[in-house]
């Protein structure tokens, strides 16, 4: 069974979709066929991989709202082992129509009753917010993966972050599980960073990811150019610590047959 992955943060510009489309892509590269699903509106997860929301004629909407069904929103990416579900124009509306919805937090879990075991990785890059679309997301995971970016306000926004996920396991989904918490942005030239770093993995402990993502030029460049980093710019310190986080998930979860307990059990 794939091992599905929420990648969320309600405060936008911690580099979520950063972590998404180039833990997906490096998860690709390792060898472990990876789909990867823009929840996001702004579609910028989809362009990071080179596909305008504007030029994908079906996507994550068609998916939530019963139109499509997975396999027919399913699109290949320039990364061998890389599928996208992408966002595309009609995402925008879509909170609203779950809204007046009848099983409006599982539409995504129904959605992905079908997800072939083919994958190993299924990667949800939310929204920066705490709506259905992320709702849904949390509803249809196995875990949550949580960037928190290396300043002063790390921890805006955390708390509520933390008790939505109380929230879905308690009414949704009870084996929703944290993933772990991702440091992003981090200058280790830095005393901030240095004192945010210390003070997360004080609080959180063993949930902090080893792994830091740098702040890094490269990875500012590469969506521009719609290519993840380890494409872009593979021997950049950006692309090697997504690939370290990737090595990591992959060990945790060597096999797509691995038996896991959770939504799709």
């Amino acid at each position: 069974m794939p091992r599905i992955i929420a990648v969320s943060n309600q405060k936008g510009g911690v580099g979520k979709t950063t972590t998404s489309v180039n833990l997906a892509a490096s998860l690709a590269y390792l060898g472990h066929p990876t789909l990867l699903i823009d929840m996001d509106a702004q579609g910028n997860a989809s362009s990071g991989l080179g596909i305008s929301k504007e030029e994908a004629e079906s996507g994550t909407a068609d998916l939530l709202l019963g139109f499509r069904d997975l396999a027919s929103v399913l699109q290949p990416t320039a990364i061998d082992d890389l599928h996208l579900v992408p966002a595309t124009p009609s995402l925008i509306g879509v909170e609203v129509e779950l809204t007046q919805s009848q099983n409006r937090e599982t539409r995504l879990r129904s959605a992905l009753a079908d997800l072939p075991d083919y994958y190993d990785f299924v990667i949800l890059d939310c929204p920066p917010s705490l709506g259905f679309l992320t709702i849904n997301a949390f509803t249809a995971s196995h875990s949550v993966l949580i960037p928190v970016q290396a300043e002063y306000y790390a921890m805006e926004g955390l708390g509520a972050l933390l008790q939505t996920l109380t929230q879905v396991r308690k009414a949704l989904n009870p084996y929703l599980e944290r993933e772990g918490i991702l440091i992003t942005m981090h200058d280790n030239r830095n005393n901030l960073c240095k004192d945010v770093e210390s003070q997360v993995r004080e609080l959180f402990g063993e949930e902090v990811f080893e792994t830091v993502i740098p702040r890094n030029v490269r990875l500012g460049e590469a969506p521009s150019f719609g290519k993840p980093i380890i494409r872009y710019a593979p021997a950049s310190t950006g692309s090697a610590a997504y690939l370290a986080l990737a090595i990591n998930l992959s060990e945790r979860y060597p096999s797509s047959n691995t038996t896991q307990q959770g939504v799709a059990s």
